[in-house]
């Protein structure tokens, strides 16, 4: 292989295109497993009493949750079949936090079988349910109370979780109330709260406040109810920049701004200081990934601009036509050569919408050149899709050096196994 191809994770990414073909989604354990030792160092080893829980929204497949079960890591999941795949993969039930604004009776049920370790309540009525549910199975449960702190933070509408008028979580309003119904309950245990503001946060700030909200709460509980919080989980949602390669945020000061205000008000409080958890996803999964295309049409438009057609798009990655999300990419097997050429990186769908990159200069393309598309470790394999009958694409794993084919690629086969 020419030198000049891209390597990734110490692999050359033309040679797994060739390999394993395209569109390939390619995940460097060795990035997954900095990530989460920089979370062990600044934060599970920094501060004690605290726990760690992977959102596998970002991406879930059988070997992520076994990285993460491996490495001490929870998990977070907000449907059955999250759990389902953190179980097949041996997961301990106890370490998974069962997440989500509508849970269905057959996933509460499915959870509470399972014996899932704490089950976050996003809202009244949801309650009522796992109480009956825990009465007719004679099991119990420890709950979170999801609240919602009504701070706006600073990111796309869509993922914004944590403003008043929101679909997530319990008001302020209402819950002392549930967290006092819930005390009574003989099978559902009260252990904590639990709020997550958003995703793509590049600062503190809301998290901060959100924290002092909750603190407040959990003051409230001890004074009014005499009720302990064991747990507060302060969720995930740091940022990563998909264009600069440098300017991910950086960990530890950004968990430090929030553990700092928490410690203070402890040290000098009669409730206890509980339990923290944090929850992050994309940060880890995000910069570990990439995907790995074969170039097809190239179009020249006169007075307009030039689209290079790949052999992927809003299956593969929907996020820029859902979040008008950017990304960087590289031709592999130019790797070096000049960007002298400005193009529009076009999926294959028969769709108008279905552009992956606006304008990008990347040296000139032909048809079966291999483009890489950068950080796309979270929600692309996470949230594809079969639109226009595509299947999906294969994940292939790269840890010191070697590759090894985590998920396989469908089939046509595949995309008509369960129609009658």
């Amino acid at each position: 292989m020419s030198a000049k191809n891209l390597s990734f994770a110490g692999i050359d990414t033309v040679m797994l295109a060739e390999k394993y073909g395209t569109p390939l989604y390619v995940m460097s354990e060795d990035v997954i497993l900095d990530k989460i030792n920089q979370i062990k160092d600044g934060f599970l080893k920094k501060y004690p009493n605290t726990k760690a829980f992977y959102a596998s929204k970002a991406f879930s497949c059988l070997r992520m949750c076994r990285i993460m079960d491996r490495e001490g890591i929870g998990l977070d999941a907000v449907s059955g079949g999250e759990i389902y795949t953190a179980l097949a993969a041996g997961f301990n039930p106890k370490n998974i936090i069962f997440h989500g604004n509508n849970k269905t009776e057959q996933e509460l049920l499915y959870a509470i079988e399972n014996g899932v370790g704490q089950i976050a309540v996003d809202s009244i009525s949801e309650i009522d349910l796992i109480e009956q549910m825990t009465k007719r199975l004679g099991k119990n449960v420890d709950v979170l109370v999801r609240i919602n702190p009504s701070t706006e933070a600073d990111t796309h509408h869509y993922i914004n979780t944590g403003q008043k008028d929101c679909k997530f979580g319990v008001p302020l309003s209402q819950v002392l109330e549930l967290i006092a119904r819930i005390d009574g309950m003989k099978h559902v245990n009260y252990k904590g709260l639990h709020f997550h503001i958003g995703s793509m946060l590049f600062k503190s700030d809301h998290h901060i406040i959100a924290a002092q909200k909750a603190i407040s709460l959990i003051e409230e509980l001890k004074k009014t109810c005499n009720i302990d919080t064991e747990v507060l989980n302060i969720g995930g949602g740091l940022g990563v920049d998909y264009m600069d390669r440098d300017n991910t945020v950086p960990f530890e000061p950004f968990i430090d701004d929030i553990m700092n205000v928490i410690e203070a008000h402890f040290k000098s409080s009669a409730a206890m200081r509980p339990e923290i958890y944090i929850e992050p996803g994309r940060w880890i999964s995000a910069e570990a990934g990439i995907t790995l295309y074969s170039v097809g049409v190239v179009k020249e438009i006169p007075d307009a601009r030039t689209y290079v057609s790949v052999n992927g798009g809003m299956p593969d990655n929907p996020r820029p036509i859902l979040y008008s999300a950017v990304y960087d990419a590289i031709v592999a097997n130019k790797n070096g050569q000049p960007a002298d050429t400005v193009v529009t990186i076009a999926g294959k769908c028969c769709e108008t919408g279905d552009i992956l990159i606006h304008d990008i200069a990347l040296p000139k393309m032909e048809r079966g050149d291999t483009l890489a598309v950068l950080k796309t470790g979270a929600y692309n394999y996470s949230m594809a899709s079969h639109y226009n009958k595509t299947p999906k694409p294969a994940v292939v794993f790269i840890r010191d050096g070697k590759d090894e084919l985590a998920v396989k690629r469908e089939s046509y086969e595949d995309l008509a196994r369960l129609e009658l």
